[in-house]
């Protein structure tokens, strides 16, 4: 999975990213449907962690799908992308679970910064959709 410098190549980190949040969104939703016995408030905390990091899994395969296609698809705007979505889903939806889970955060401002990674993540790819435009 190395590329020729011995460096995972950016599509194949994104996918890998992207496959493995959607598995985990997909058993963490199992859990909370099935087996999770919190107050209705916390649960609804925890049906949202799941719905964002589908969507982001899907976000960071779409980043994968451009950096494999696109030329210049190692491009920093790609990568900042990739990197914010995955760090965002940490985050923010980290701290959602935990929320979900025990009622109480870990860290106040946790939520809303990675809320604002996975913000920096849209814009990223707006921004190289900009400049992929302009060169082509």
């Amino acid at each position: 999975m190395a590329d020729r410098d011995g460096h995972w190549a950016g599509w194949r980190l994104w996918l890998l990213l992207g496959a493995a949040n959607g598995a985990i969104a997909v058993g963490l939703g199992a859990h909370g449907a099935h087996g999770l016995e919190v107050p209705p408030e916390q649960a609804a905390v925890y049906g949202t962690a799941v719905r964002y990091q589908m969507w982001h899994a899907l976000a960071l395969l779409a980043v994968a799908a451009l950096a494999a296609a696109v030329p210049g698809g190692r491009s920093r705007l790609l990568q900042a992308s990739g990197a914010l979505f995955a760090l965002g889903i940490i985050v923010f939806c980290g701290t959602l679970y935990a929320i979900g889970l025990f009622g109480a955060t870990p860290l106040p401002i946790a939520a809303p910064a990675g809320g604002a990674m996975l913000i920096g993540g849209w814009l990223a790819l707006v921004a190289f959709a900009f400049a992929f435009a302009r060169r082509h």
